[in-house]
């Protein structure tokens, strides 16, 4: 038996296992290391419970990664913009700190749960 063959059906290579079947060589293509933070993990675990089929495509394709890291990213910016909302909405500001510096704290930890929330819904969750 030759060690390596060509399925010229399918366009593969494979190779003679020990245990005389043919597997093929299939190698994932080299991934950036990205820093996956909080809420890309959230959204890994979503996407591997409740969207499987995305998953499995993202994670075959070597963008899974990718995918997290932005969804990370997007999460963190939209929480910015959300908190910077509400903080100017509420009239939440130095002010306030300088004043009543636990009250300031309560608000702004108040407001970052709020912004969770929202992004859960809009981004993570889908």
């Amino acid at each position: 038996m030759e060690k390596h063959i060509y399925d010229e059906k399918n366009g593969l290579h494979y190779t003679l296992g020990e245990d005389g079947m043919y597997y093929p060589d299939i190698v994932l293509e080299e991934q950036e290391d990205y820093q996956i933070g909080k809420y890309g993990r959230m959204r890994e675990r979503f996407l591997r419970e409740h969207r499987t089929g995305t998953y499995t495509s993202l994670l075959m394709s070597g963008k899974l990664h990718a995918h997290l890291y932005e969804i990370d990213t997007l999460v963190h910016q939209r929480m910015e913009e959300l908190v910077a909302h509400m903080t100017k909405v509420e009239g939440t500001g130095e002010a306030l700190k300088a004043r009543v510096q636990m009250e300031w704290v309560g608000r702004m930890d108040n407001y970052r749960h709020c912004a969770e929330e929202v992004v859960f819904e809009e981004i993570i969750y889908v």
